[in-house]
């Protein structure tokens, strides 16, 4: 049998929206071994998604033990593996019990869209009653608005976690009852995964990273604190919480398995790492991640910017616990490769989602269809949950070709507007965007986007950026390959090899008559009102 090689590497967990993987990165970028597995959702009602943590969990741990499996079969001893980062869908909302490390309830997935009537309420609470930013001292309806969106960098919407933990509270007997004892513990799903990672309810660290809690409507976006107007304003206890962490430092070390004694370095929100990832690090520079939703994350440096324009202000990332944050506009979409997997598994207009790109090359133009994928609501730049999903613009000559290439478009569309709005709030006309995602495996759709958009697409060979963020969080925590977050010059040698730009190959004409189309479609499909044939 021959020797074991020496070498070090850092690993990544990476736990989306429907699967998880674990990484393991060189000190180039390089995946040296990898493994990914789907996990289920949970559907119970028109507009819910759900998850079990538990299963999520089972599939960290299978996804650890067969990437460090391969690793061994590569000749490399699975302790070359010296920190791991985790990265997570940031939203989705994660309640178990302090007695017994057990989930209460199902996780509520960030696309969930249940808590309508929640949001309604505090609106009206908002109104009338306001947010005490003093003792005694309450903003209501506009004010009460923009106090809000000062203290979190937020607004009231079904998207963020903190509602979805209201809901729970007041849907689950049980959440109820552990919130009144003090034994609930909530976090977002990074938060869960280091609990257990560090040993549950035996030796487990409740934890949180600034970026997610960033993204719950519970953090103060200047002190990055937990903030106690909101947690009045929601009714939450502060028991509940778990403490805020920065995006890179040793948190704690892994308790079992394969990697036993390796120390958990690095944690960062799915979009802040494919930031991070694509080391766009500095104010003005600029990445979007197409995976399930889309996600658009302009980097404002130390700076945070207020939009008037529909968007967030968020935590890029804190590198360190005496770090500075740097901060980032954020645009969300709610649908982008989903829109692919309903034309897939829900139409049957495709075999495999690969099959779109194919399909839209097919034919020249849409045929005059519109597609708004609007099948939760709309979210920046509108945030309208009753907005409705809409294909317009249909007659006998459209085909599944037509159809496609209007999905490729409406993803462009809805890139556009965010960058349309990220023009008006940062003053800074975007030339060139970084990509990364599933969806940007496709030429075509990154030739529409280009097209569409009128800027500049440049695709990474190696676009694993979400899980390759969290690797450089967790190796610059301990300083690994000299890696140092925040002197970019140091990560001078990673992901290097060659990329792809697409530029626009259409008359500004021709875009801004299909602007205006899109614009038309997206009008008719805001404040949807459901029938009563459901």
């Amino acid at each position: 049998m021959s020797a074991l090689k020496t070498g070090e590497f850092v690993g990544s967990l990476d736990c989306g929206t429907t699967s998880t993987r674990f990484l393991i990165f060189d000190k180039y970028a390089n995946i040296v071994a990898s493994h990914q597995i789907e996990y289920p959702q949970y559907y119970p009602e028109p507009g819910w998604h759900e998850q079990d943590a538990d299963e999520i969990m089972e599939s960290c741990d299978v996804c650890i033990a067969e990437a460090c499996g391969a690793l061994e079969s590569a000749g490399w001893p699975k302790d070359s593996v010296k920190v791991i980062g985790i990265t997570n869908q940031r939203e989705t909302a994660v309640a178990w019990s302090r007695k017994t490390g057990k989930p209460l309830c199902r996780a509520i997935v960030w696309t969930d869209s249940r808590t309508k009537n929640t949001v309604t309420h505090f609106e009206h609470k908002l109104g009338y009653v306001g947010l005490e930013v003093e003792p005694g001292v309450f903003k209501k309806g506009k004010e009460g608005e923009h106090a809000l969106k000062r203290l979190t960098g937020l607004q009231l919407s079904t998207y963020f976690s903190a509602i979805k933990l209201r809901w729970m509270i007041d849907h689950h007997v049980n959440v109820k009852q552990a919130h009144e004892e003090d034994d609930l513990a909530f976090g977002t799903v990074e938060s869960w995964i280091v609990y257990r990672l560090t040993g549950g309810v035996r030796s487990g660290i409740h934890v949180t990273e600034v970026t997610n809690a960033s993204r719950t409507l519970l953090m103060n976006l200047r002190t990055l604190e937990w903030e106690h107007v909101m947690l009045k304003f929601l009714e939450i206890k502060d028991s509940v919480l778990p403490k805020i962490a920065s995006s890179s430092e040793v948190y704690g070390e892994v308790a079992y398995g394969a990697l036993k004694g390796v120390k958990i370095g690095g944690l960062v929100g799915d979009q802040q790492g494919a930031l991070v990832g694509n080391k766009c690090l500095k104010q003005g520079e600029a990445k979007c991640t197409y995976g399930t939703g889309a996600f658009l994350l302009f980097c404002t440096g130390t700076d945070i910017v207020s939009s008037a324009h529909g968007l967030l202000s968020t935590v890029a990332y804190k590198d360190g616990p005496t770090g500075k944050p740097v901060y980032a506009l954020e645009g969300s979409i709610a649908v982008a490769g989903s829109a692919i997997k309903w034309l897939r598994d829900s139409m049957g207009l495709l075999r495999d989602a690969n099959d779109i790109n194919t399909l839209a090359a097919s034919v020249p133009r849409t045929g005059g269809v519109y597609f708004v994928p609007a099948f939760s609501g709309l979210l920046a730049p509108y945030w309208d949950p009753g907005a409705a999903g809409l294909l317009i613009g249909l007659s006998a000559y459209t085909t599944p070709g037509h159809i496609c290439r209007a999905t490729l478009e409406a993803n462009a569309f809805q890139t556009r507007e965010i960058l349309e709005s990220m023009k008006l709030d940062s003053k800074t006309q975007l030339k060139l965007l970084m990509v990364d995602g599933g969806m940007t495996n496709g030429d075509m759709a990154m030739q529409v986007l280009a097209d569409m958009g009128g800027f500049t697409v440049v695709r990474p060979e190696m676009r694993e950026s979400t899980a390759l963020g969290s690797a450089l969080l967790a190796g610059s925590a301990i300083r690994l390959f000299g890696w140092d977050i925040s002197k970019p010059e140091t990560l001078a040698e990673v992901n290097t090899k060659g990329t792809r730009e697409f530029t626009p190959t259409i008359t500004e004409e021709l875009r801004e008559k299909k602007w205006i189309g899109w614009k038309r479609a997206v009008e008719r499909s805001l404040a949807w009102e459901e029938g009563v044939d459901e």
